[in-house]
């Protein structure tokens, strides 16, 4: 039997340990130039090793630029991924084609070089750098974001640097077309349990990364440059991600020269909120407790339930008024349903509200606007229901509540959708959305036009 003095099995256990352990994978390809990997490196190494265990299928991995997080996830994960799985197919997509090619080109010299120990060869007839295929079964596919990929089907999908410029990011346009092509194009070519990554650094709350996170479903890793609390590697607060490479001094003096909302978008991974000029949300108190009040339920419609489209949210806001004046936001919902299901969602809403809290609802322009709004009253019975034209525009409607907000008289029942609410008052009226903000303009309306409505009061009004 050989020992382990036995170059023969040493060389056995070697291979075995490159295909079975990614860290050991990345720790000889670095060893060959003379480098370890960082701590954040390891970081990331298990975060991958974990993806390719199947733990997670989908990661988003946020890190500044300069990282090297592009090494360990388009570069030596792949190539391992493909050793582990020889009849797999991996798309890699890139802001460019000539970037993502140039991460094929990496990932075919890695297995040029080292696949006789990852027991993985290419095929001769076909080695380019953007489409390649191995003796094992494998095919690894290069393409530009809003590239074709129709035909192709992959069970991993790699997704690094989306985003070209900042002018890109902060494009509507740009972004609309960018989460279309990942909706419509990329994750329907996924195989069953097809895994993803997308590796990007941020440049816009709304880019790829935002929406995917607002979405839910995703294991998402942020490393900012300068650590903040609770930092995910047990840094001190303002510690240096890599200090080897830039250390502390040398972040502050970039984040002087680029300015706090560069810095704090591409190197904290946090874009700032393009803070509008009517909602101070710095005022606004939350609150773990809620008075008794006048309360009213005022909602903001819409039909749409493509999430690749972007559609506008169906919104709604709780506001108490107390004795004293004050608000109180109990509760904000915004979701996305088809028509038929809309009205069963107010009713539903208004059922768990109790009758004593009325409802309001938007009266659009137009025949199908008046429709809607009968059939949804009518569905309300029992329930006071106000309707009201919407015929200022937004922001006039919002100014009225934003003075409130202003002078620190409303608060927020603590709760998971606190965050969604501020973030789209605070963008208001430059935001994405205003769907919340339409819904809150109502609910404040109908809590101080001085006009009480009697039941069914909006019913008879559209039906003379």
């Amino acid at each position: 039997m050989p020992n382990s003095a036995d170059p023969s099995r040493r060389e056995e256990v070697l291979r075995r340990s490159l295909r079975t352990d990614f860290e050991a994978w990345t720790r000889y390809i670095l060893a060959e130039q003379g480098r370890a990997p960082a701590a954040h490196h390891l970081k990331l190494i298990a975060e991958l090793a974990a993806l390719g265990r199947g733990e997670t299928e989908r990661l988003i991995l946020l890190l500044p630029p300069g990282s090297a997080k592009s090494t360990f996830a388009s570069l030596f994960f792949p190539t391992w991924w493909m050793a582990g799985n020889p009849g797999g197919a991996v798309i890699t997509a890139s802001h460019t084609a000539k970037l993502a090619e140039q991460f094929g080109r990496g990932v075919r010299q890695l297995i040029n070089d080292h696949g006789d120990r990852l027991n993985i060869s290419m095929r001769h007839d076909a080695r380019a750098a953007g489409r390649f295929l191995t003796d094992q079964g494998g095919e690894y596919y290069a393409v530009g974001v809003q590239g074709a990929v129709t035909g192709r089907r992959a069970d991993l999908a790699l997704i690094d640097d989306p985003i070209k410029s900042m002018v890109d990011a902060g494009a509507t346009s740009a972004r609309d077309r960018l989460w279309q092509w990942f909706c419509y194009e990329l994750i329907t070519r996924l195989k069953p349990h097809g895994r993803v990554v997308l590796v990007m650094n941020r440049w816009h709350r709304d880019d790829l990364a935002g929406q995917l996170i607002s979405q839910g479903g995703w294991r998402v890793v942020r490393l900012p440059a300068l650590a903040e609390e609770s930092d995910p590697m047990g840094r001190a607060e303002g510690d240096a991600l890599w200090p080897e490479w830039e250390p502390r001094d040398a972040l502050l003096a970039k984040r002087s020269l680029i300015g706090e909302r560069v810095f704090a978008a591409l190197f904290q991974q946090a874009p700032l909120i393009n803070a509008g000029s009517i909602f101070k949300i710095n005022e606004l108190q939350l609150t773990d407790t809620l008075p008794a009040g006048d309360t009213v339920r005022a909602w903001d419609l819409a039909a749409g339930t493509d999430a690749a489209r972007n559609p506008d949210w169906t919104a709604c806001v709780k506001l108490v008024r107390d004795t004293s004046g004050g608000l109180w936001v109990d509760d904000v919902r915004r979701v996305r349903v088809p028509p038929d299901e809309l009205s069963q969602l107010v009713v539903a809403t208004a059922h768990q509200d109790g009758d004593h809290v009325r409802v309001g609802l938007p009266r659009d322009p137009g025949q199908s606007g008046a429709y809607q709004t009968l059939q949804l009253t009518r569905a309300l019975a029992g329930f006071t229901v106000q309707c009201t034209a919407e015929l200022k525009s937004k922001a006039e409607r919002a100014l009225p509540v934003a003075a409130q907000v202003a002078n620190g008289s409303v608060k927020l029942r603590r709760a998971a959708w606190n965050a969604a609410f501020m973030d789209e008052l605070a963008a208001f009226p430059d935001g994405p959305k205003d769907d919340q903000v339409d819904a809150l303009s109502r609910a404040f309306s109908m809590l101080t036009s001085g006009m009480r409505p009697a039941r069914f009061a909006a019913i008879s009004h559209l039906t003379r």
